[in-house]
Formats: C-alpha cells, structure tokens, sequence
C-alpha cells in the first residue's frame, strides 16, 4: 500500500501476480491502488461479516498464500473469492467516480425514463468499467495457471461470476435534493452502489446456503452439478463448493482450523456466537473487564462539548 504505482517496475513488487496481471499491472497502473484498496477492504470486511461464526475468516491473514481451508474449495474459499471479485469490481468503479482514474470517468446516464419527480443527474458509479478490468485482474489466475484441478478452477471462476453478479444487482437509485430552504422541489438522481459490508452481507447469505457441486460431463462440456441428486440445478447466484468444511472447532494445521479456544462468545445470544456453538461444548469462562466511556456529556455554547469519564464494569466470555 505504500508503494506510489506510478512506475512500470513497481508492479514487480507485488507477489504472486500471474504473467496476465502483471502484464494488467504494466499497462494499468493507475488502477492499482484500487485493487490494493479492494485487497485490504476484503480482508477486513470479511473479517468484520464473519466475526460471530467459528471461522472468523482468519484463514485470509497471509493472502495470497492461502490457509489449507481456501485452497481445498470449501465453502470457505467460495466465499473469499466471491468477495474479492466483488471488491476488485467495486473499489475500480467507484474510483473511475471519484476522478482517481485517467481513463474511466462517471457511469453512463441510466437508459431508462426517470420518474416524474426527479431527473438524471450527478456522477454514477462506473460499473461497466470496474465489471471489465475487475474480471481480468480477478479471474486471469483461474485460466493461465494450473491451479489445483478443473473442478477448483471451473468452482472459483463461478464463484468470482457470483461476486460480481451480486455487485451488478445491488446497484440503486441513489438521490440528492435542491431547492430553496432546503426543500426538495427538484431531485437529481444516479446509479451507485451500496458499501462493500451490504454486498459481504448477501454473499454471507448465500455461503450459507451453498450448494456442494461435482464437475461432470455433461453433454459435449463439463459442468458444475450438485453432487446429491435432489438438490436443484445451480443458478448463476448460487455459491457452490467441492469438499466439506473442518467443524473449526479444534486446531488442525493439515485442515487449516484455528480452533475456538479463547474466542469471545456471548452468553445470552442462541446464534452462531452463543457460547453453546462457539466453544463447540467444551464451556466457557467468565471474567470481568473494567471499560472506560465517555458521560454526563455537555453541550457548551458554542460549539463544543465536554464530557466526564466514567468505569464500567462488563462480564465477559471466552472459550475453554
């Protein structure tokens, strides 16, 4: 991230960039502080969607060498790979907005008739732009390198598809009123997309309801099928996965679980961060934590305010 990416040589400087991206790089460096951005922005946030679930997405530290839980096409891993196909997309779009990038500026004006009470206006985000050089940055090392088998390739290529499909759907109307004494007379209304925790959010929903797939002849082509017969056939939208997830309830390198040990879980909730769940049986302990809050805050004309600093005492829950 501190790197200024304003010379050809600096793109040597990023490891494992496939010959595609790094020739991507070379052409296109102004782009790539955006994928530095989505880089960072989907460790966090997936960190942040998962922090209530036993795995916390802790696997994604040392990208891009995965943890054995993302490299194995688990549930996990099509998750991860949705994410940051949607973030590369999205940080690119909303750069070409901002004027970060030469090449891109505003999205196009919206083909559809606007409504009687606002018109097209304003800087939309740039969507077909981020789609385009998101998906060749995102999806050249599925397709130039031998990575794992065809199954994996043909699981995350489909999975990148979802991400960005899921980005393309949540793109809405965003609107800014005029008007006089702030009255909202006329309207000027754009495209733009939603921040990238809504789009963690819905991909969260489909990990959760991912579908285990088989990569099998069918017809002249090899396609992506559920492996159990009574599941329904695999939508453009869903997420799919080849092997079954470790429980992350204990430490295993070879599976790549951290276990839950000493994870924080809460006592009264029944959902995944239940201490029941989290500590996988094995109980919990108690302890008592003294925080600091700001109180009894003041508002001093004008224009500040002062407050007191006030101890609390909070119980806290870790797992054995």
């Amino acid at each position: 991230s501190g790197v200024a990416w304003n010379e050809s040589h600096h793109c040597r400087l990023l490891a494992g960039l496939v010959p595609d991206q790094f020739q991507m790089c070379r052409r296109n460096l102004e782009v790539m502080h955006s994928i530095v951005r989505a880089a960072r922005q989907t460790k966090s946030v997936c960190q942040k969607t998962f922090s209530d679930m036993r795995w916390n997405c802790s696997s994604i530290q040392r990208a891009p060498s995965f943890g054995p839980d993302l490299l194995k096409g688990t549930r996990e891993s099509a998750f991860v790979y949705a994410l940051a196909a949607a973030a590369v997309t999205h940080s690119i779009a909303q750069a070409c907005t901002s004027g970060q990038l030469p090449l891109c500026s505003c999205g196009s004006v919206p083909s559809e008739v606007p409504g009687p009470d606002f018109r097209w206006g304003g800087c939309g985000d740039n969507l077909s732009y981020g789609l385009q050089l998101g998906a060749a940055f995102a999806d050249s090392p599925l397709k130039s390198i031998k990575l794992g088998t065809q199954a994996l390739q043909a699981m995350n290529l489909h999975n990148n598809a979802v991400g960005r499909q899921v980005l393309s759907d949540s793109l809405d109307i965003k609107c800014k009123c005029h008007g006089v004494s702030g009255s909202c007379s006329v309207k000027t209304c754009w495209k733009g997309l939603p921040n990238l925790d809504e789009i963690a959010s819905d991909l969260k929903s489909k990990y959760l309801a991912a579908i285990r797939v088989t990569h099998r002849l069918v017809g002249p082509r090899k396609q992506l099928i559920p492996k159990e017969m009574d599941v329904r056939p695999v939508k453009e939208t869903d997420l799919v996965y080849l092997v079954n997830s470790p429980d992350y309830c204990t430490p295993n390198l070879h599976l790549g679980s951290l276990g839950t040990q000493d994870r924080q879980c809460n006592k009264t909730s029944v959902g995944s961060d239940s201490c029941n769940l989290m500590c996988c049986g094995r109980g919990y302990n108690a302890y008592t934590e003294e925080v600091v809050e700001r109180c009894h805050c003041k508002y001093h004309w004008c224009c500040y305010v002062v407050c007191k600093k006030c101890w609390r005492k909070v119980e806290r829950y870790v797992c054995k």
